[in-house]
């Protein structure tokens, strides 16, 4: 560290050595990658986890069917339960409500935009769960549509996929309530516009499978997109990507810094 001698003899203070200028950066540095490395290895850690849980699920798709969850399960419901095989037996009762969808590499002959048949289904213990009956195509004549529509009767034994209700975001259009066409799963919705629903209506959804499937071909039945979200491969790479920006805007203004004050002639 240089110091000059003033006109009056006394000795000027001395200049700070350069790094001292980084401090509060450096350390504000430190800090920021450590949270943002720490949330990319939190999220490759996640990865891990939800790719074991896919696996495992997509395991249980093809095991023999469980019974539904009763009322004493609902609150433990999870979405490790998401596309379970279950079994139940009851009734359908009348009314139906439709999901709006485009098919395609469809199970069964029809495809393209349609519907989803949702019916309210009574258990033999006395709850009630909406069942996705199938697919019909947009395009039907309206005799075929309203057979298609309308409920087998009697009691039935059905098995088909468990689907956890689904709560619609900002991007979702608005059900179209004199039609009761729906553009999500929200089974609480669906069923409060059949005049159903309270505490004996299930949490969740059944898709039928492909043997229900009735004679006419309508509902289209076993046309369930398994479909599991996992998106942390891409928020650990945000992460990461968000801690080597930080690491290089530090590195440029500790460049910066360095040379700004070598060329004032502070070198240290």
């Amino acid at each position: 560290m240089t110091t000059k001698a003033r006109s009056n003899g006394e000795l000027p203070k001395p200049e700070p050595v350069w790094w001292r200028h980084l401090l509060l950066p450096t350390l504000a540095a430190i800090g920021g990658l450590a949270i943002l490395l720490n949330l990319g290895f939190w999220q490759l850690d996640r990865l891990a986890w939800k790719t074991a849980l896919i696996e495992r699920l997509e395991a249980d798709i093809e095991k023999p069917p469980v019974s539904a969850p009763d009322k004493a399960e609902w609150s433990a419901l999870t979405e490790t339960d998401d596309y379970r095989h279950v079994s139940l037996s009851g009734k359908f009762v009348p009314g139906a409500v439709l999901y709006y969808t485009a098919l395609t590499n469809s199970v069964g002959p029809f495809d393209g935009p349609g519907y989803l048949v949702y019916s309210p289904f009574v258990t033999d213990a006395g709850w009630t769960v909406l069942v996705n009956r199938g697919f019909i195509p947009h395009a039907l004549p309206e005799a075929v549509r309203a057979d298609a529509i309308a409920p087998p009767g009697g009691k039935l034994d059905l098995t088909g996929l468990l689907r956890l209700s689904e709560k619609p975001n900002w991007t979702t259009p608005a059900p179209d309530l004199e039609t009761n066409t729906w553009f999500a799963r929200d089974t609480d919705a669906m069923a409060a516009a059949l005049q159903m629903g309270g505490p004996d209506l299930a949490p969740y959804s059944v898709d039928l499978s492909v043997q229900h499937t009735p004679a006419s071909g309508l509902p289209q039945a076993g046309e369930t997109i398994v479909r599991f979200k996992n998106d942390h491969l891409g928020y650990a790479l945000t992460w990461f990507g968000l801690a080597a920006t930080l690491a290089g805007v530090y590195m440029a203004y500790a460049a910066h810094t360095w040379r700004r004050r070598k060329d004032a002639g502070h070198p240290d």
